[in-house]
């Protein structure tokens, strides 16, 4: 099966359901975010250091695989130049009416985020990523084409889940109870029942993959990145997740491109 054509429709069908990862910001952020006062989050509950972040003002920054009109319009409204790739039309959607509604300078192309050759060796200066590469097979592209595509001194940003998301019965974890039962790498068409496959694809859920921090980290240090800042986040009080009560459930990775490296 397509799982790439099938997990597409599946965050269309995401946007009409009201899933909270594609709603866009408020207004209220978008004026504070205009006068400085902004947080980007790419977790649950935790922002992404402000420390960790160049000067916005021109800084060529790509939002992959983050539509749903959340980054791309925070940082278009503090001063950076912002592109938004994602897979979903219906996400790309939201970032294009944040952008109206708000009078925003934003670009958005429809493609799959292992593939960024419509784009040009070194153009970007900051990449950042939500947790998507839990949405692909093999989330080692995702990093290299990532560093092909920013320049010397660029930086990415990348939220990723935790390995230790993907080894539960899910059905079980639901219910509050923790039982392992898949192994790693994991993959929802190869590791669950036929039954609950099939039940996914019937009701347009996404199927999902979980990495090893192997290729998570160390597939950033493979492709050529230096990582200087990592942090964890878990959903808060208000999403009953029993692994999050005892274990972080989400990492995120500052990593930058060294200067006088090539693509």
């Amino acid at each position: 099966m397509d799982v790439r054509r099938h997990n597409q429709a599946a965050w269309d069908n995401n946007v009409w359901r009201g899933n909270p990862w594609t709603v866009p910001v408020t207004r209220r952020e978008i004026e504070q975010a205009r006068h400085g006062k902004w947080r980007l989050y790419l977790t649950p509950t935790r922002p992404v250091p402000r420390e960790w972040f160049p000067p916005l003002a021109g800084l060529a920054t790509l939002c992959l695989a983050a539509g749903g009109g959340q980054q791309g319009p925070i940082l278009a409204a503090a001063g950076a130049d912002v592109t938004v790739w994602d897979f979903s039309e219906a996400q790309l959607e939201q970032d294009r009416r944040a952008a109206r509604r708000n009078r925003l300078d934003i670009k958005t192309i429809q493609g799959d985020m292992t593939d960024l050759g419509r784009l040009a060796d070194a153009s970007f200066d900051l990449v950042v990523n939500a947790p998507s590469t839990v949405y692909v097979p093999d989330p080692r592209p995702v990093w290299r084409e990532a560093f092909r595509v920013l320049r010397p001194g660029g930086l990415l940003i990348a939220a990723f889940d935790s390995p230790v998301r993907h080894i539960f019965d899910f059905t079980l974890a639901a219910q509050g109870t923790l039982r392992v039962c898949h192994r790693l790498p994991y993959s929802d068409v190869k590791s669950l029942p036929k039954d609950q496959l099939e039940e996914r694809l019937q009701n347009k859920e996404v199927l999902t993959f979980g990495h090893t921090l192997e290729d998570q980290v160390g597939g950033q240090l493979k492709a050529g990145f230096v990582i200087t800042g990592l942090f964890e986040d878990r959903f808060g009080p208000y999403h009953q997740d029993a692994l999050s009560r005892y274990i972080a459930t989400f990492a995120v990775t500052r990593a930058v491109k060294p200067a006088g490296s090539t693509s």
